[in-house]
Parts: C-alpha cells; sequence; structure tokens
C-alpha cells in the first residue's frame, strides 16, 4: 500500500512546488518592476512612465524589463507589463481550478489540453529568445514585432506534438529563429514601405515560418515527439461543467470575454479579465503609457468587444455545430489596426467591428480546414488576419473620408 500511495504523493508535492514557484516568481516579477521603476523615475510626472519613456530609455535594464513583459500582452495591442502580468496571473488561476476540479474555472484553459505549462514555458523561452537574439532592432523610433514567437509556433508546436522539454525548447528555438526574423523582413521591408499595418506583416511571418517549421518537423521528426500528430484544424475548448452549453446569454458573454485571450491560446475568461484588469490599471496610472502611448484604450477595448459579440451572436450556429470558431481573430487584427490607424470614433470602432466579424472567422476557418494534419490551425487563422486586416483597413479609410 506504501508504494502505491507513494507516486500521487510525489505528484502533489511537485505540484505544490510548482504552484509556489510561480506565485514567487510574478511577486517577484512585480515588485522588480516596481523598483526598477522608481528607482530610475527621471522625467515623468505621472502615476507611471509612458510608452515614449519607455522607448526612449533603452537600455537601461528597467526600459527592457517593461518592454520584454510588454511583449507578453503584444498581441491584444495593449504592450504593458500590467496587463502581462495580469494575463500570466489569470491563466495560472485557470490552470489551477481546471487542475483542482473547480465549477468556476470558465472555459477549460488551452483547450482541456492539461499542456498550459509546456505551452506558457515554450512561449517565454521563445520570447526570451526572441529578444536576446533581435532586441538589438528595437530603437526609440522603430517599433519591433519581438513579441510574435509568443503567441505563435512555440504553443502551437506543444499543442501538435504534446508535452515535454524536447518540443518545449524545441519549439522555442524555431520560434525565435524562425518567426521573429520573418515578422520583422515583412514589417520593415514591405509593410513600412508600402503604408501598410504592421499587423499584416506579423501574422505574414507568423504564418510563412510556421509552414517552414513544421515542414522541417515533417522531415526531421527527432525534433518533435515520436508519435504521430493529431489533426487539430481547430482546438475545441472543454466546458467547465459536464452539461451541454446552452448558448444563451450567459454562454455568450463569457465566450467573448475568452475571446480576448485566444490568440496566445488560452481561451478563459480569466486570463481575459486578467489581462483587462491590468491594462486598465495601467490606463488609470497614466493613459499614454499602454497601447503606444496612444491613450487609445477604452475606444480598443470597446471596439475588441464589440467585434467579438457580433462574431459570437452572428456565427453562433457554427460555434453549436463545431465546438469552436474563430471569432477573435478580428480582435487581434482588424479591429485594432483600424483604431490605431483612423483613431477611436464611433465610425471607426463600428465599422471595423462589423465587418470584421462577418469576414474574419469564415474565412480563418475555410483556411484552416484545407490545411495538411501535421500543421496547425492556426496557421489559417494568422492568414486570415493579413487578409481581412488588408482588404477591410482601406474600406474602412474610404468610408469616413466621405
Amino acid at each position: 500500500m506504501e508504494t502505491t500511495n507513494e507516486k500521487p504523493q510525489n505528484r502533489l508535492a511537485a505540484r505544490s512546488r510548482l504552484d509556489m514557484a510561480i506565485v514567487w516568481l510574478m511577486l517577484g516579477t512585480t515588485l522588480l518592476i516596481i523598483w526598477l521603476s522608481f528607482t530610475y523615475r527621471t522625467s515623468w510626472s505621472a502615476h507611471w512612465p509612458d510608452y515614449s519613456h519607455m522607448v526612449s530609455s533603452l537600455p537601461e535594464p528597467s526600459a527592457w524589463l517593461r518592454w520584454v513583459l510588454g511583449d507578453i500582452s503584444e498581441v491584444a495591442f495593449y504592450k504593458h507589463e500590467f496587463a502581462s502580468i495580469g494575463l500570466l496571473a489569470g491563466a495560472y488561476l485557470a490552470y489551477w481550478a481546471n487542475r483542482t476540479g473547480k465549477t468556476w474555472q470558465g472555459f477549460t484553459i488551452c483547450y482541456g489540453s492539461g499542456l498550459w505549462p509546456w505551452l506558457v514555458t515554450s512561449s517565454l523561452l521563445g520570447l526570451l529568445l526572441s529578444n536576446i537574439l533581435w532586441g538589438w532592432t528595437v530603437t526609440a523610433t522603430s517599433w519591433q514585432p519581438t513579441f510574435a514567437a509568443f503567441v505563435s509556433l512555440p504553443a502551437a508546436m506543444v499543442l501538435m506534438f504534446g508535452g515535454g522539454w524536447k518540443v518545449t525548447i524545441n519549439g522555442a528555438i524555431m520560434g525565435a529563429v524562425f518567426v521573429t526574423p520573418m515578422c520583422l523582413l515583412i514589417v520593415n521591408y514591405v509593410c513600412n514601405p508600402l503604408g501598410l499595418p504592421a499587423v499584416i506583416g506579423n501574422v505574414t511571418g507568423m504564418a510563412v515560418a510556421s509552414v517552414g517549421a513544421f515542414l522541417l518537423s515533417r522531415c526531421m521528426p527527432s525534433l518533435v515527439n515520436s508519435a504521430p500528430p493529431k489533426k487539430q484544424p481547430t482546438p475545441v475548448p472543454a466546458p467547465a461543467l459536464t452539461k451541454t452549453p446552452d448558448y444563451g446569454v450567459v454562454w455568450s458573454l463569457r465566450r467573448v470575454l475568452a475571446d480576448f485571450s485566444e490568440a496566445p491560446f488560452f481561451g478563459n475568461e480569466w486570463a481575459s479579465l486578467g489581462l483587462i484588469v491590468g491594462a486598465l490599471m495601467a490606463y488609470s496610472l497614466n493613459p499614454t503609457s499602454p497601447v503606444y502611448g496612444t491613450g487609445l484604450l477604452p475606444q480598443l477595448i470597446a471596439a475588441q468587444a464589440l467585434t467579438s459579440v457580433l462574431g459570437v451572436v452572428i456565427w453562433r450556429q457554427q460555434w453549436i455545430l463545431r465546438g469552436w470558431y474563430p471569432t477573435y481573430v478580428p480582435l487581434v487584427s482588424v479591429v485594432p489596426a483600424a483604431v490605431l490607424t483612423y483613431g477611436g470614433s464611433w465610425q471607426v470602432i463600428t465599422s471595423s467591428a462589423l465587418l470584421g466579424a462577418l469576414i474574419a472567422p469564415p474565412l480563418a476557418c475555410a483556411i484552416a480546414r484545407r490545411l495538411p494534419a501535421d500543421m496547425h490551425g492556426f496557421i489559417g487563422n494568422v492568414l486570415a488576419m493579413a487578409i481581412s486586416t488588408l482588404l477591410i483597413i482601406p474600406f474602412i479609410g474610404l468610408l469616413i473620408a466621405n
């Protein structure tokens, strides 16, 4: 009997140590940010340094810390350390609630795969390597997509091939070596000269580099686990409760909230709530700190929520039939690009939200369904982001010009 109880006890002890390590890591990071920011406070007069102060202070340690942490929430266009910490804290809470069987866990994080620790580890390693390799490209006047590895290939590799250090580390390396430089090339040599939104270059780079990485994994299966990958064009979130969702008002509101954390492959209300609360806290301390110093955070969140609401309502039947549908796609592409390009007027918010909700999700679904079995469906989602943004943004410009 003692031998049979030994392994569960060891697992519980390991989980407890992991819990404490994550909690202390988040607390330490928060305290370090506060200490560095107040130590290096020289030119900002608000309660927190703004975006321009951060980029102009590079390469000081406090500025680099803020930049790297801000990359975690870059996918939602918030770019702030508070939003990033909130996202990770909310995601960990969701993972803990799922692991302990809490009824309030929301949509099961990482689509019920149980791979969140490996997924977030690979994503964070890819982010760190990207900044080590390509951080020199960032200047006070030159934004660069060093965040790209955090929300693309590393996480997709873990979801396709499972956990373990081989997949986690190789996915992180390929994210930093393939994804980030491809995004840098397209943003700087295609989007910037042509005056296109940078998000088009970001997501196109993610798609092209990820296709190459999955082809490499096909040719060199030793890079990943030996087990053949399963077809995963559209991840299906497992509900927190065993009963079938009613897809009513409450479910719809929860789904809208979960869409905010869908891009980093979390898809959970608690992760999204942490992201949004962190961003709003940053805005309350200094309105020009998040969203690249534009002061457009309230308008951006409103537009993102609207496009998700419209998407969930319009494509409700697809959610029922498929169990999952990419209504988050315009939330992290079309809508932020429109708000940052044309401002936060109601015409821009409503037109980008509606057009994005109508065009982007079905396009993403159509592309993802046609991908080979050994390529993750997120490739179809990011390609749809690029195409829909390229089509919709000029059209909105014509609308508001008349």
